[in-house]
């Protein structure tokens, strides 16, 4: 089994496995006690904070540990606007920010407070422009990844840094994705990060807040971990965390670049040998490890389930594999096509051979699951035909009821029938399913074809309309 889902939890590191074991038996007992076990147990945890801090370029005092990543990039964002409640009530967050993020916002909203989202590129960056434009008086915090954790994309953080520095509010940066990957830019006041992402053991986070940063807790008081985060310690799964971050930030440098070549393949390669496929995010500015793509006319718990069969372990952003059929907000925000998703991340210690064989069955995989839907993406380019500007408001000459039809059934009838429509004329898809929204769109331009607009469904849903532009 290729396991490509580092992105999700890295394997435990050989360094951290021997660590965690040993700590087991030094560090079981409580650290804030002051008999000999306790003792004991405080020198690890002191040692581990000092190992964490040292590589992410923090002092030892201004690093906590939590009882994962999640509860980190929560209580990051929550404790910075704490902070700063006589400021301001209002955050500033990426419209691509890791769920965890989102979610506190959003309970940061029902609490009374506003937050603004920034939007993103095609590539999924942040602008630097529109980021100073949502800036206000009242600004109490400002959130933004250091990388997309479903497409890889590297997000301006010095820049957003100065930013925010000369505007005096502090920056929240969710690093769980890069820490250990590549090296975070300074400028951040209050930073999360997750240890089983660089290869330490499940259920460790790390909070760190920069001295000078005005912070308050917003679960109840505690006097551990320096009154930040409450709760006994995991002093040997905290050792083994800080091991594996060693081991991985003073590792040889050639690695991350040997797993970027391999990607750099990847992003190459499948758009030859997979016909109507996009890859998504920044080619350049993004994680050595990590490459996300989209099959139209697929769905992707199919395509998943398929690839885990052949002996692939990957990761989707996709709407078809999500319990609440919505699409991934990070593909939505990006305005890519959100069907047949696919996020491949390597492991440390992936393998060419891998990465090929991977290539290999990957054109077998898709084209069956195409197979099974009657639709089949031409082989060559279809002939531009010169169409006059159209009417918005054309009456359709097909219309296709997919209501109560999920991902990707509206875009696969979609394709199914755009030829029995004249070139020129307007093909109407009416769907409930809210990944159409977006999919249409994306289809037509991958496909050539006109995006005419959207009108409400006269039984219900919303019809896209689209324009025959190409003679297939």
């Amino acid at each position: 089994m290729a396991y490509f889902d580092a992105a999700s939890s890295e394997p435990l590191h050989p360094a951290a496995r021997s660590a965690l074991l040993s700590a087991l038996d030094e560090g079981w007992a409580d650290p804030a006690r002051q008999y000999h076990d306790g003792r004991r147990a405080r020198l690890l945890l002191d040692a581990a904070r000092e190992s964490v801090a040292a590589v992410l370029g923090a002092r030892p005092d201004e690093v906590s540990f939590t009882a994962s990543g999640t509860q980190a990039a929560q209580l990051a964002l929550l404790g910075a606007l704490a902070g700063r409640r006589r400021v301001g009530a209002h955050a500033v967050v990426s419209a691509v920010e890791h769920s965890s993020v989102l979610h506190a916002a959003e309970l940061h909203e029902s609490r009374g407070g506003e937050v603004t989202r920034t939007a993103v590129d095609r590539g999924g960056r942040v602008d630097i422009g529109a980021l100073a434009g949502d800036l206000r008086d009242d600004t109490a915090a400002v959130a933004l990844q250091s990388a997309n954790h479903e497409v890889g994309t590297l997000q301006p953080i010095a820049e957003a840094a100065e930013l925010c520095a000369a505007r005096g509010i502090p920056l929240v940066v969710d690093a769980a994705q890069s820490v250990g990957r590549v090296p975070v830019p300074d400028g951040w006041s209050v930073l999360a990060a997750s240890a089983h992402k660089w290869g330490g053991p499940a259920g460790v986070g790390v909070l760190v807040v920069r001295k000078g940063t005005r912070y308050a807790s917003p679960l109840p008081y505690d006097e551990r971990e320096a009154r930040r985060v409450p709760g006994f310690v995991n002093v040997p799964a905290v050792v083994a965390a800080a091991v594996a971050l060693g081991a991985v930030a003073t590792g040889p440098d050639d690695e991350n670049a040997r797993l970027s070549a391999l990607v750099d393949k990847i992003r190459t390669r499948v758009p030859e040998i997979v016909p109507d496929t996009e890859v998504v995010g920044d080619p350049v500015a993004r994680l050595p490890h990590l490459v996300t793509f989209s099959c139209l006319y697929v769905d992707g718990e199919a395509l998943l389930t398929a690839l885990d069969r052949a002996g692939f372990a990957v990761s989707s952003g996709s709407s078809c594999t999500s319990s609440t059929l919505t699409p991934s907000h990070v593909l939505e925000a990006m305005g890519v096509l959100t069907q047949g998703n696919v996020r491949v991340s390597l492991p440390r210690g992936t393998t060419e051979a891998e990465v090929d064989r991977f290539l290999a069955v990957l054109p077998d995989i898709v084209a069956d699951l195409r197979a099974v839907t009657g639709v089949v993406p031409p082989t060559a380019p279809a002939a531009d035909v010169p169409v006059a500007a159209g009417d918005s408001a054309a009456t359709p000459g097909l219309v296709l009821d997919t209501l109560g039809r999920r991902c990707p059934i509206p875009i696969i009838e979609l394709a199914r029938h755009i030829g029995d429509v004249a070139v020129g004329a307007v093909l109407a898809v009416v769907s409930d399913d809210e990944a159409a929204r977006l999919d249409v769109p994306a289809w037509c331009a991958m496909t050539g074809h006109e995006y005419v607009g959207e009108r409400p469904g006269e039984k219900g849903g919303v019809a896209y309309l689209v324009r025959r532009v190409r003679q297939d």
